[in-house]
């Protein structure tokens, strides 16, 4: 299982990876393990705000639906539009190809709470 060192995480399984003045938000390799094959992703719209800790969509697999939780609150500037047509991308490029939103901080101290990744291995080996 991977974690790369560069992104940060939330403990509702969610990465984040800064990008200037924005940040790629999606969801990690153990979190596509746990839920098994992904078959539908709903995400929010351009424009829409989202807010630390709260839903900002989900995720269903052949097993159940998830919520997928905003690590940061901010204006969401992008979508993965790909992941409506191929919501395999989740299980098969959770760090590539299956990133979901990127968002324009509102908040950047929220970034504080966030793991390296060492804190997420050790959090998810704990579980």
């Amino acid at each position: 299982m991977t974690t790369p060192k560069e992104l940060r995480y939330s403990e509702e399984h969610e990465w984040v990876k800064v990008e200037g003045e924005t940040v790629r938000v999606g969801i990690t390799h153990f979190a596509q393990s746990e839920l098994g094959d992904i078959v539908f992703v709903e995400l929010p719209e351009v424009g829409d705000e989202v807010t630390a800790d709260e839903p900002f969509g989900s995720v269903e697999s052949v097993k159940t639906v998830s919520e997928l939780y905003a690590p940061l609150s901010g204006k969401v500037v992008a979508v993965n539009e790909d992941l409506s047509d191929s919501p395999e991308f989740v299980n098969e490029s959770p760090y590539e190809k299956a990133w979901m939103i990127v968002i324009e901080p509102t908040n950047s101290s929220e970034m504080d709470k966030l793991m390296t990744a060492e804190q997420y291995e050790e959090m998810i080996k704990e579980d």
